[in-house]
């Protein structure tokens, strides 16, 4: 009995390996971005037939370049119509909320302007530092807490695509810039770069 153990793969197993090499890896460069995708537009195609061999006059040209001029104003219109929550940053601005006395504040501050009235002078002097330094320290000690309990927030104007414009308000610092473009989704203030 003679073996076959010499004899090289059938011609076909070669061709489906070197095939399923070459699709894995156009497969991997197509994932990875290596590779431009492959979209239709009415500007793809018209862009296409004006990089064909061109055998006409110069009106020809300006003709298909008028043609690309539109085809290009449309697709922007649709890419508007298509994006009704896009927009640009109008203007960002930092709103300060004063915080409100609970009371707290002014009865802390009327014991400390308190004691320290009642050190200066004596008798009848002493005893009207005492009420002064109180009622000053309680208003003291009332504008201390408000400030203590402010509050920043920011108010972001986004103006919209189809002319509308809309304020978001965010309690932390936005990242976003005047001129900026966004998309506004549930609220949400979303990169459109």
């Amino acid at each position: 009995m003679e073996t076959q153990a010499n004899k090289s793969p059938h011609t076909l197993f070669w061709i489906a390996g070197i095939a399923v090499t070459v699709f894995s890896a156009v497969g991997i460069a197509a994932i990875m971005g290596w590779i431009p995708t492959s979209t239709s537009s009415p500007s793809a195609v018209i862009a296409k037939q004006s990089t064909a061999p061109a055998k006409s006059t110069a009106s020809a040209n300006t003709a298909s370049e008028q043609a690309r001029a539109q085809a290009r104003a449309q697709a922007r219109e649709q890419a508007r119509a298509r994006c009704a929550e896009c927009g640009v940053v109008e203007s960002v601005r930092e709103i300060d909320t004063k915080g409100e006395g609970s009371g707290i504040g002014a009865v802390g501050g009327a014991v400390v302007g308190g004691v320290l009235g009642h050190q200066i002078g004596s008798g009848r002097g002493q005893d009207v530092a005492t009420v002064v330094g109180a009622v000053g320290g309680a208003v003291a000690g009332h504008e201390i807490e408000k400030r203590v309990k402010s509050s920043k927030s920011y108010e972001i104007t986004v103006r919209f695509e189809d002319g509308s414009s809309r304020v978001i308000n965010e309690a932390n610092a936005p990242s976003w810039r005047t001129g900026d473009r966004v998309k506004v989704i549930n609220g949400v203030i979303q990169s459109n770069a």
